[in-house]
Parts: structure tokens; C-alpha cells; sequence
């Protein structure tokens, strides 16, 4: 198991074969997915989870299992992607949890954990979060990051609905 993170109740860590059936459960979910175009069917689980695996190697971040320290288990993952927006291709921070999890700030602290690893580790200057406008717990979550609202565009990868994309800039130390 390669851990790249631990919290106070959290590990995020890389993605591995085993974890494949606690992800589909968690990725098919309507509930757990209702701001994405649809659930993920059994073949977009594994994608997901292969396109992350290569993510590691190539770029040497990823979206990471996120799992509860002591019975390891799976509750979402969270982690960072590439996202092209208006020609630009950005470091997107994203975050999906368990609805069995939401509303008891497991989403905040894996995405906070990611944040401080991306701004200091990883090293990147410019970090954004994208959510559809009415998914308010994620907007509140870039919020309580202290991620501030840049711009609206219309999702052509999310059924072409209002997305609001939130950024942080790195404080460069003098």
C-alpha cells in the first residue's frame, strides 16, 4: 500500500486491483454520483482506476483512495487531475465521497490534505476545483478551502450545465 497522505481519521493512498469492487460500489451509486452525468457503469470504474494508475506514473499525482484510518476502508477518493479550460490545462482538485460519509467533514479534510500536498510537495503554483452550480456541499468545501469563485462556464463534459470553477494560488514565500 502506498500512502501518500495521512490526516487525523484519514489515508489517502494510491489506487490498487483490490480496491476495485469497494469503487465500483461507491462510483455506481445515484446518490453518491447525482452531480455527474450519470453513475459510472463496472467498465468506467476500471478506466478510472487504470487512467489513475498511469496518472502516478506519468504524472505523479493522481486521484487517490481515500480510506478511514483503522478499518481502511474505502469511503471516496480524492486527488488532482488535468482539466482544459479555455485553452488552458489546469491542475483540477477533485473529491468524491461515499453519500454514506457526506456531512461529517470527511470531504473537506481529504480535499484539504490534497491542497497542502499540491501547494507544497508537488510544488503547483495554481490549483482549481470545477462543480455544477447547484452542488452546494462541494462549493462549500472550495470555499472552507479558501478557494475563491473565478469564472462560470457551460460543461460541455457534464451534460452542458453551469459549472462554477474555484481556484487557490500558491503564496510564494520572499
Amino acid at each position: 500500500m502506498n500512502t501518500i497522505i495521512t490526516t487525523q481519521r484519514l489515508i489517502l493512498r494510491e489506487y490498487e486491483e483490490s480496491d476495485y469492487e469497494d469503487a465500483l460500489r461507491i462510483f455506481s451509486n445515484q446518490q453518491t454520483m447525482s452531480f455527474w452525468p450519470e453513475p459510472f457503469s463496472a467498465e468506467q470504474v476500471r478506466k478510472w482506476m487504470i487512467k489513475n494508475l498511469s496518472n502516478y506514473k506519468e504524472l505523479g499525482y493522481g486521484r487517490w483512495v481515500t480510506a478511514l484510518i483503522g478499518n481502511n476502508r474505502m469511503i471516496g477518493d480524492c486527488g488532482f487531475g488535468q482539466l482544459e479550460i479555455n485553452g488552458t490545462v489546469e491542475v483540477d482538485l477533485g473529491y468524491i465521497i461515499d453519500h454514506r460519509y457526506w456531512k461529517q467533514g470527511y470531504g473537506v479534510e481529504a480535499a484539504q490534505a490534497c491542497l497542502d500536498l499540491g501547494q507544497t510537495r508537488l510544488g503547483f503554483k495554481r490549483i482549481v476545483a470545477n462543480m455544477p452550480y447547484n452542488h452546494t456541499a462541494s462549493r462549500k468545501t472550495a470555499e472552507k478551502l479558501g478557494m475563491k469563485k473565478e469564472l462560470e462556464f457551460v460543461n460541455e463534459r457534464n451534460r452542458n450545465i453551469l459549472t462554477h470553477l474555484y481556484s487557490a494560488e500558491r503564496k510564494i514565500d520572499c
